[in-house]
């Protein structure tokens, strides 16, 4: 039997319409992927897309989309592209959940009402509010990543009523919008950290900046007139006071001069000088080093035996900075009597320069962050031991600008801790 050939005809439309509207979906999730990956998403120009679609796709007149606000644990209007001109004025107004789309909400399932006025479920403030009259409307939930985000809208239906196919459109083209709003607003969350981040790196900035300048000269004086005491004292008591001062200073003035240089090298790598180093040229260097630092005549500090001709590729006297606070670290955190033991073995195209103590150790959960400015292992009203927590931080940041690695190694606390320090070996 031969097929009626309107049927036929009318078959070829619906396929014609359906391709149609897949063609345009798939235009729609180009566009919002493109927009997503652009460097300013524009969630504003997201949803206008989205409704612009959304009511072309389903033959309405206009569409709203509604987001779920977690703070407030409301429903409300985000976006409409109604041509009233008091639209404009339902962005931000909450709608119950004993509305339509409300309910469309909370069961998670897409609803089609051909005759609105029927339904004791509409909204009806929001007609009253901008002057409009809503005949018919279909919504679906708008569901990332397992959760509801939002309910998709469309209004008054040129042709009724609501067909199966519409609402199959419209619940396509909300997958993709949930997806997009999802990453837009991880995109802008990020965006804001990011800001944070950065004003707060310049709020350190400044301060570093004021602290070096606005102390210096104080410092100095304070300097001065310990030297005068201590060299004028009478008597041994008031040379001692003299020294006191003249440590603290000292102390002060280094970690001055360590925030300053850390600020320094962050924004001036190409200063750096590298250049071979000789290892036994480096021992010695480190000898005198050990032997400077406060406390470290109390331990039992073991030097390596240089191989002879074993060079590394450095900036001298910034790796000497670098050595130098790891082994003021290694000596401050180790209790006297302790062992420090400073070795460099050759590791392939690498010479691994490694800081071994019998100190307080280190957990694992702290391991990686004593690279972290200004962290301390100990709590900062309790701590037994100085320092300002930038003196690893700063010898991180200056073998990476050498071209080397860093990195701390220890079993747990009371057990000691190894730092290693990797740096380009000269062939």
């Amino acid at each position: 039997m031969a097929s009626n050939p309107n049927d036929l005809e009318n078959e070829v439309k619906r396929l014609h319409a359906q391709v149609a509207a897949l063609r345009q979906l798939l235009d729609v999730t180009t566009w919002l992927n493109d927009t997503l990956l652009s460097p300013d998403p524009q969630p504003e120009r997201l949803l206008s897309t989205i409704m612009d679609a959304a009511a072309g796709l389903t033959g309405c007149e206009s569409a709203a989309v509604l987001l779920w606000d977690e703070n407030r644990n409301e429903l409300y209007f985000a976006s409409t592209n109604s041509n009233n001109p008091n639209a404009p004025n339902l962005i931000g107004t909450m709608v119950p959940m004993e509305s339509i789309a409300g309910t469309i909400f909370q069961s998670r399932l897409p609803h089609r009402v051909d005759n609105v006025a029927a339904d004791i479920r509409h909204y009806k403030d929001v007609d009253k509010d901008i002057g409009f009259q809503t005949r018919s409307l279909m919504g679906v939930p708008m569901i990332a990543r397992g959760r509801v985000i939002g309910v998709l809208e469309v209004v008054n239906k040129k042709r009724p009523p609501f067909s199966p196919r519409d609402e199959q459109v419209l619940m396509m083209l909300a997958q993709e919008a949930a997806v997009a709003i999802e990453v837009a607003r991880l995109l802008m969350a990020l965006s804001t950290a990011n800001r944070e981040l950065s004003e707060v790196d310049r709020l350190k900035d400044t301060f570093i900046s004021i602290a070096s300048h606005e102390l210096r000269t104080p410092l100095g004086i304070i300097i001065g007139y310990a030297t005068f005491l201590k060299e004028d004292a009478s008597n041994s008591e008031t040379a001692e006071y003299a020294d006191t001062v003249m440590g603290s200073a000292l102390h002060l003035r280094s970690i001055l001069d360590s925030m300053a240089t850390l600020r320094y090298m962050t924004t001036n790598i190409a200063d750096m000088h590298l250049e071979p180093i000789d290892l036994a040229t480096l021992r010695n260097d480190l000898a005198a080093e050990v032997a400077s630092l406060p406390g470290a005549a109390a331990h039992d500090i073991q030097l390596y035996e240089p191989v002879n001709g074993l060079k590394i590729k450095a900036d001298r006297a910034r790796l000497m900075l670098a050595l130098g606070n790891v082994l003021d670290n290694a000596v401050r955190f180790t209790p006297a009597p302790g062992t420090i033991t400073i070795d460099a073995k050759p590791r392939s195209h690498e010479v691994w320069i490694s800081v071994q103590d019998t100190g307080v150790g280190i957990t694992a959960e702290n391991i990686e962050r004593v690279f972290d400015e200004f962290f301390q292992v100990e709590n900062h009203m309790t701590r037994a031991h100085g320092g300002l927590g930038i003196g690893l931080s700063v010898a991180r940041t200056v073998i990476k600008l050498c071209g080397g690695r860093i990195w701390a190694e220890s079993q747990g606390l009371g057990r000691g801790s190894t730092l290693t320090i990797a740096l380009p070996q000269v062939p």
